[in-house]
């Protein structure tokens, strides 16, 4: 069995990927790497568990030692939509890891290029991990004897972030000032190419899985090696109806969408109290084009096909969110 990094191993998608991973793998296989390891609860440490402390600022020296001794490494996308930044630090991240005797990288991408095999998109949210891609492919087709390989993980787009795509519309709290009127405020009409949305711990699932597989097994063995996986939900659904529904389930049943303009849309109170700066939202924005042109409308089987079900449907993630 190799040895299992995951840097970072902090936030949604790295927990539930390495709570799942400990149900498959040996306690003493795994190591976790992140900005904060002594927020990793005691009962991991204790079981065996390895923490190390290295976060994506850091020397890329120091950051090579904390993936001393990893096999395998889950390195988790930096947790910004601005490009350039992403890239400057998570390429050295990557350098950093095939330093350290890294011999295979799962990357978490994004579901936001369209099809598996596009490798362009228009948001600027997905530009980064487009750029890693290229670069983790460069790197793997280079390596002599296939001694570097890569699995791009492009997980998609989160049930539970239907906030960011509806101007922080919030279900549980649907009478908020936010949501004082019955319609959401963006620069998209809502029709046309929609999203697959997925369950984030789901994805968790499916890439521990992935990960477990590659780590136990023979490497030839795997059919994912230098190749991007697609995890999405069953069905596209478009903007309009992902609305409709966070209407029923928050009993806004009223509840619909009313276009506006990108800039009248980065004067929202909401989305200049989220975003830094003007310049920050409109990158984002970039996303409602993306969108349209079916960014993040693809289905595909492989979540189906690694978890060995059907993936939870959005309607019921959403109503789950609603009965916690």
């Amino acid at each position: 069995m190799k040895t299992i990094g995951i840097f970072p191993a902090s936030g949604g998608l790295g927990t539930s990927t390495y709570q799942h991973l400990l149900k498959l793998v040996p306690d003493d296989k795994l190591v976790l790497i992140s900005r904060h390891p002594d927020k990793v609860a005691e009962k991991y440490v204790q079981a065996g568990v390895q923490t190390r402390q290295a976060s994506y600022e850091t020397d890329p020296s120091d950051l090579e030692r904390a993936f001393s001794g990893v096999d395998v490494l889950f390195l988790i996308s930096y947790p910004s939509h601005v490009k350039d930044y992403r890239i400057k630090v998570q390429l050295p991240a990557v350098d950093a890891a095939r330093r350290a005797g890294v011999q295979h990288i799962f990357y978490s991408s994004l579901a936001f290029a369209g099809p598996r095999e596009s490798t362009s998109s228009l948001a600027e949210v997905m530009q980064a991990h487009l750029a890693t891609e290229s670069y983790l492919k460069s790197l793997a087709e280079a390596s002599a004897s296939k001694k570097f390989t890569y699995t791009s993980i492009r997980e998609g787009i989160y049930s539970e972030s239907t906030p960011i795509y509806t101007s922080f519309f919030d279900v549980q709290n649907p009478d908020s000032s936010t949501n004082s009127t019955n319609e959401i405020l963006i620069p998209h009409d809502g029709k046309g190419a929609g999203v697959a949305w997925v369950k984030r711990d789901e994805l968790g699932e499916a890439s521990a899985k992935l990960i477990a597989e590659y780590a136990s097994g023979p490497e030839e063995g795997f059919k994912h090696t230098n190749k991007v996986v697609l995890l999405t939900g069953n069905k596209e659904w478009t903007l309009e109806d992902s609305v409709k529904l966070l209407g029923e389930v928050s009993g806004k049943k009223d509840l619909k969408i009313r276009q506006i303009s990108v800039d009248e849309w980065v004067q929202l109170p909401q989305i200049k109290k989220y975003f830094p700066n003007e310049t920050d939202a409109r990158t984002w924005s970039t996303a409602w084009e993306a969108i349209r042109q079916g960014a993040t409308a693809p289905v595909t089987k492989d979540l189906e096909e690694i978890l060995g079900r059907k993936p939870e449907e959005f309607d019921v993630t959403l109503k789950s969110s609603v009965a916690s």
